[in-house]
């Protein structure tokens, strides 16, 4: 049983250095989806106001034109559904492959909530083990030295589960809310492209 939980522990000891260098790469990755995360902010804020006045073009009914969209995020998706002229099958698959596109974007957010945890508690495990061997034997500085590891580790694994929290709950708003505006601007084309005899005769 001894060499047993030797091995084990020699096992769980070997993942310490993977664990703390995926850690540091999972923190790098969150500081730089943070970055794009307030990029994305700064933009959307900056032509929100396009936005509201493109939308209450199409709450009254009048068609958009492409020249006044702008180079907002929701126009250029705007403008790309223009160029296939509106047409239904085209703009349903571009609208899809916006939301694709956006699914993934979800996705990398929702790893980073799984895989920060993950590798937070495996740091915070692994040094307990020799925490307390040298708490056992006296040995108050690799005690220290290991308990530091483990609350650090700890520390990483939060931020980057934290961050991804942050960038999934918003960004799910945002893309949500666009998508609903794009399909609301091509229903309203293909509304004004039916002849008023055929919603008669339906």
């Amino acid at each position: 049983m001894r060499y047993v939980t030797e091995i084990l522990n020699w096992v769980s000891g070997s993942f310490m250095l993977p664990d703390i260098v995926l850690l540091l790469a999972a923190m790098i990755f969150a500081l730089i989806e943070l970055g794009g995360f307030c990029s994305t902010w700064l933009t959307l804020l900056r032509h929100r106001k396009r936005r509201e006045a493109i939308m209450e073009l199409l709450r009254r009914d009048q068609r958009i034109d492409p020249s006044i969209l702008g180079q907002g995020i929701f126009a250029r998706h705007l403008g790309a559904l223009a160029e296939m002229n509106w047409d239904e099958i085209h703009c349903e698959k571009l609208i899809f492959d916006f939301s694709q596109n956006y699914e993934h974007e979800l996705e990398r957010a929702k790893f980073m909530m799984k895989i920060g945890p993950m590798l937070g508690l495996m740091g915070t495990l692994i040094p307990m083990g020799p925490a307390l061997a040298g708490l056992a034997s006296g040995d108050v500085a690799s005690m220290a030295y290991n308990m530091q590891i483990a609350f650090g580790t700890t520390v990483v694994g939060i931020f980057v589960a934290g961050v991804g929290l942050l960038l999934y709950s918003v960004k799910k708003h945002w893309f949500a809310d666009e998508i609903a505006g794009l399909r609301y601007a091509l229903d309203i084309h293909l509304r004004k492209e039916t002849p008023h005899g055929e919603n008669a005769a339906l």
